[in-house]
């Protein structure tokens, strides 16, 4: 049992200091000094040096209560878990305005895929979206999974019979005919899709260049690669979970591949599939197709087995691996419940701040080849 003074020394850097107190409180298994030091939380990302910047601590002296007798000392009037909830408080009620993020030179066209389901395709693409559209980009969000749940969390009507990316890919029908405009972001457009897009695939096997019918339709928008503030800076394109014709029209269709990865074994052995489509799409449609940014996902630092797909993935594409991971949030999957992204549904969440902190690595990162 260590000393008195001993015990009063750790469980003050805990924030609760045992100073003035008579008796002896049993061990309640706080980390000793040797693990505090080798474990931690992050709060948001995969790491600490990911973590979403929080304000720094501000250090007053504290005065201390006449009945102990310890001389008064400097304090931090505000612990880093008070310091967080601060911040989130902050941007609940809005006192934190967004800052602009950099605009890109031209519009950026990115496909979000992978053929596995379930490893944060469509929620990435949602917060990515809104993220950027927070911050004063012109965003477009192209949906092409019949599930339409990209329509479903940015609050748009995807109703059977309401005009969609099916219209565009089989009767050639102007996505600017299409987009509507989000009500949570007035900067971002979507080309929601419906239940009609599941047979999009058979009814284009017969149609000639079927795999351009997407680029063709983003090509012909006025807005793509224009000039002044009605250019879109970027253009999302969510797929379903397979290696399809919808999928293969996405990758003709873009520039960057944004490639999302669960940290989990099978998310692995999926990719080396989709690099394999990727690499057929350079060869025979698409040279200028490449894979801009890798984004983990569904991160969570206690375990050894995300940490060690991480490392496999970062040594595999290297810099094209942004520094900020996304963690597991239960807030990330209520949200398109209510019909929003969890940037508006708690945005001091950790899921929020992880996205937020991707976005603007992406935008400001740029384009890697």
């Amino acid at each position: 049992m260590p000393g008195r003074e001993a015990q009063d020394g750790e469980n003050r850097g805990l924030g609760w200091p045992l100073v003035g107190r008579r008796r002896r409180r049993p061990a309640v298994g706080w980390p000793t000094s040797s693990l505090e030091t080798s474990q931690s939380y992050p709060q948001s990302a995969g790491s600490a040096e990911n973590a979403p910047v929080i304000p720094q601590a501000r250090t007053v002296s504290r005065e201390t209560p006449p009945e102990t007798e310890v001389e008064a000392e400097a304090v931090p009037a505000e612990t880093p878990l008070a310091a967080a909830v601060e911040y989130s408080l902050q941007l609940r009620e809005g006192w934190r305005q967004p800052e602009p993020l950099p605009r890109p030179p031209s519009t950026r066209v990115m496909v979000v895929a992978n053929q596995k389901g379930g490893v944060g395709k469509t929620t990435t693409v949602v917060n990515l979206a809104a993220t950027l559209a927070q911050h004063g980009l012109r965003v477009l969000v192209v949906d092409l999974d019949p599930q339409g749940n990209a329509s479903t969390a940015l609050g748009i009507e995807h109703a059977q019979g309401t005009l969609s990316s099916y219209d565009a890919l089989v009767d050639g029908t102007p996505l600017a005919e299409i987009m509507q405009t989000s009500p949570e972001h007035p900067g971002l457009q979507v080309v929601p899709a419906t239940i009609d897009l599941a047979g999009a695939e058979i009814e284009l096997v017969s149609v000639v260049a079927r795999e351009n019918r997407l680029r063709k339709a983003i090509r012909g928008l006025a807005s793509v690669d224009a000039d002044g503030d009605e250019r879109l800076d970027y253009v999302f394109i969510d797929c379903p979970p397979s290696l399809g014709l919808l999928t293969v029209n996405a990758l003709v269709a873009a520039e960057e591949l944004l490639l999302p990865i669960q940290t989990e074994y099978y998310a692995l052995e999926g990719v080396s599939q989709l690099l394999s489509t990727v690499e057929l799409v350079r060869t025979n449609l698409n040279p200028d197709l490449h894979i801009s940014t890798v984004l983990l996902t569904m991160y969570d630092a206690r375990t050894r087995l995300s940490s060690g797909v991480a490392d496999e993935v970062r040594e595999h594409f290297g810099e094209r691996v942004l520094r900020t991971a996304i963690p597991r949030s239960v807030r990330i999957s209520e949200a398109p419940s209510y019909g929003k992204s969890v940037m508006t549904y708690d945005p001091a969440s950790p899921g929020a701040l992880s996205y937020l902190e991707a976005a603007r690595e992406m935008s400001t990162k740029g384009v890697h080849v």
